[in-house]
């Protein structure tokens, strides 16, 4: 039996092509394996690639399955991101949709119409975790080519996240990132070493316009060199912020936005809210737009 199956590829976090961060979407993947969903994540060679699948039960309208051309990942937020900027535009679609993954569900608003449209992705606030010793800082700071002095003094290194890891790393100036130089073998032995699976540098003077803070992010560990733009890191930094109190909370919330990708010539911004409980961040909002870049099928 043939079956055929809609792909789409689409850059989260940008309105421009070619930019931001890049993702594969497969509508109608109910009659698809789970190797070839593999197959098709390895074949389109994306960081990673969603594919859309019927709900199973009442607590969720959807299930979306996250594949790297070398494994499944339990939740992605720039492919989620893609995934509902391609299902809004279908006839009939919801604003708001419970999204199942293996990470849990996740509520998704999509917020204005056209192609400037948003999508927001809400989550329970990730975990943060402990600070990372002197002698792994060390090691790291040594594997990235990042002078100590360069670290913000406000901001201790601090592993965040709970399926998948990242060590948060703020640097005092945006200049600073520009510098780094990443060991990426050593990096992925340290990641093993620490439980951190990436690296998530960031800078709150940043040198872009129009944002509050910069980053790169590193995860080799997970066959990312270099990711262009991700969601969930800013989710974990939000959460760090609001921890440590460094960016205003404005309404019972803190809210910024993050520029990502520009190292690597794909510039891209996240937007991000944090919800409180009292004083606790409670959840996260991810926000971003994205630009479809081209469609097709695939038939097996």
């Amino acid at each position: 039996m043939t079956r055929t199956v809609a792909i789409h590829q689409v850059d989260a976090f940008t309105l421009t092509r070619l930019a931001g961060n890049p993702a594969g979407v497969v509508l109608g993947a109910d009659s698809l394996s789970e190797a070839e969903m593999q197959a098709i994540a390895r074949e389109l060679n994306n960081a990673d690639t969603a594919f859309v699948l019927r709900a199973e039960a009442a607590d969720h309208d959807l299930r979306v399955r996250f594949f790297t051309p070398r494994a499944e990942a339990a939740f992605v937020g720039h492919a989620t991101v893609a995934t509902h900027f391609v299902l809004s535009a279908l006839p009939g679609a919801a604003a708001r949709v419970r999204q199942r993954t293996r990470g849990g569900i996740a509520q998704i608003e999509v917020q204005g119409e056209g192609a400037g449209r948003r999508i927001a992705i809400r989550q329970s606030a990730p975990p943060l975790g402990r600070e990372i010793n002197d002698r792994e800082r060390l090691a790291v700071l040594d594997s990235l080519a990042l002078e100590p002095g360069f670290l913000d003094p406000r901001c201790p290194p601090l592993i965040a996240g709970a399926g998948s890891t990242r060590l948060l790393i703020g640097v005092r100036s945006g200049e600073h990132l520009k510098q780094l130089k990443p060991d990426l073998a050593r990096l992925s032995t340290l990641s093993g070493q620490m439980g951190a699976a990436g690296y998530f540098v960031f800078s709150l003077s940043p040198t872009q316009p129009d944002c509050q803070t910069e980053a790169r992010m590193f995860c080799p560990a997970l066959g990312i060199p270099e990711d262009p733009v991700s969601g969930n890191a800013h989710g974990m930094l939000g959460v760090y912020l609001a921890k440590l109190g460094l960016l205003p909370v404005a309404d019972g919330r803190l809210r910024f936005t993050g520029a990502q990708g520009h190292h690597l010539q794909r510039p891209g911004r996240v937007g991000i809210e944090v919800e409180f409980d009292g004083d606790a961040p409670a959840a996260v909002w991810i926000t971003g737009q994205a630009v479809s870049v081209f469609e097709t099928t695939l038939t097996l």
